[in-house]
């Protein structure tokens, strides 16, 4: 695991983070859940390849969504089967604490939302729209 994984990983259990990127003595976290930090993150004026990552939990939609923001390693406290599988894909180092067979809703009745959404996409600018589609629907109460 590189020194910027260790302090990204470091940080996310020594805070009250949910998602941090490092890279040298640039340092960026959320306390988001979901996918926000990483949809925000796309947006940002920063350039932010080359980073790396420690989030509380990756599936396969904050999986691609890494792989678009050109992060170059990634350590997950929990991943899903199609996270680390998507991520190797795209050549992007995965390390973790628990691997899970997908990732959960927030109540525990089933499979996230957004995990769901993109567990049949192979490209990430697909996924980046299946996604922003999913966000939208549970907006609007679908």
């Amino acid at each position: 695991m590189r020194a910027d994984t260790e302090k990204a990983k470091e940080l996310l259990f020594s805070g009250k983070y949910t998602c941090v990127l490092c890279k040298g003595e640039r340092v960026y976290s959320s306390s988001q859940r979901g996918v926000a930090p990483l949809l925000s993150w796309l947006n940002f004026e920063e350039d932010l390849r080359g980073f790396c990552a420690a989030d509380k939990v990756v599936g396969k939609a904050a999986a691609f969504l890494y792989v678009l923001l050109g992060t170059a390693e990634v350590y997950a406290d929990i991943v899903s089967d199609p996270a680390v599988e998507t991520l190797r894909k795209f050549g992007i180092p995965c390390f973790y604490g628990e691997k899970v067979k997908a990732v959960r809703n927030r109540t525990d009745t089933g499979f996230c939302p957004m995990e769901t959404s993109v567990l049949d996409i192979e490209e990430p600018e697909a996924a980046l729209d299946a996604i922003l589609k999913k966000l939208e629907e549970l907006r609007n109460g679908n």
